[in-house]
């Protein structure tokens, strides 16, 4: 188990560092039984520096059909809450260095006992949490013991959200926020780019303009023209759905793994020569 806290050694240092932040998001035993770690080592590899671990749920809110499908095949594989932690502890040991934040619905987590999952998480290797049904205002008494642990906690922000809201989610957030680049599920908009971005280029100056941390942007991001056009915007992307549909015909651990060292030298090139 990991004895180190997840803020000091890993985040701090990466945000610190003032790398763009590339992140993956991946589903734990998708498509198949045994692929988590060898993916997360995979990615690392890759250029990855920093892995969302999807936590699977039957209810998901902001996930779209690909996450969806995933979920469902990781919930039949019997992945739950504990054994994510599990892998996270596996992949630490087998070399994982970049951080790893937990991403999935407060439920569980309440189910699980919040003192004891956030302990657990810390011996696991955990660096921090996204909780897309964790309400800001709900939130002080989670965020306070994530504090208390070392532990970051990001908030999400939209395109509809006022500019007094960005600006107390970027003071609740830890060390950055997650900029949801358009208003859908994971994975079912699409990213305009181009002559007819200037909204989504008016909004990513808006978040910029009234936040003193960091923002990354995800929901949408597929391809290397987005990514090529969005992190000079912001500090960093999240590809979620675009990855795991890359390693969806996977059959094997090992062929999750090229799969997805191949998927993210190819999205993420332009971003890895210059980090």
């Amino acid at each position: 188990m990991s004895t180190t806290t997840g803020e000091k050694s890993r985040i701090s240092f990466l945000i610190k560092s003032n790398q763009k932040l590339l992140i993956s998001y991946l589903m734990p035993e998708f498509p198949v039984r045994g692929a988590t770690v060898p993916a997360m080592l995979a990615l690392q590899n890759a250029g990855a520096n920093m892995i969302e671990l999807g936590v699977p749920h039957s209810d998901p809110l902001a996930d779209g059909p690909v996450i969806q499908k995933a979920a469902q095949i990781a919930l039949e594989n019997g992945v739950n809450l504990k054994q994510v932690l599990t892998f996270v502890i596996e992949a630490r040991r087998a070399g994982l260095k970049i951080p790893v934040f937990l991403m999935g619905y407060y439920n569980p987590l309440f189910a699980y006992g919040i003192d004891k999952f956030l302990a657990d998480a810390v011996a696991a290797g955990v660096d921090g949490f996204i909780v897309p049904d964790l309400p800001p205002e709900e939130s002080h008494e989670f965020l306070e013991k994530c504090k208390q642990n070392q532990l970051a906690l990001t908030f999400l922000i939209s395109p509809v959200t006022s500019t007094a809201r960005i600006q107390e989610i970027d003071q609740l957030s830890t060390h950055f926020s997650y900029c949801v680049s358009v208003n859908a599920t994971t994975g079912t908009g699409k990213l305009q780019l181009g002559s007819s971005s200037s909204a989504l280029s008016d909004y990513f100056k808006r978040v910029r303009n009234n936040t003193s941390k960091k923002f990354i942007v995800g929901f949408g991001i597929s391809s290397a023209e987005h990514v090529k056009n969005i992190l000079p915007q912001s500090d960093g992307v999240v590809i979620g759905s675009a990855l795991l549909k890359a390693i969806a015909d996977a059959k094997t651990p090992q062929a999750v793994a090229v799969s997805c060292d191949a998927f993210w030298k190819d999205v993420c090139s332009g971003a890895l020569a210059k980090n």
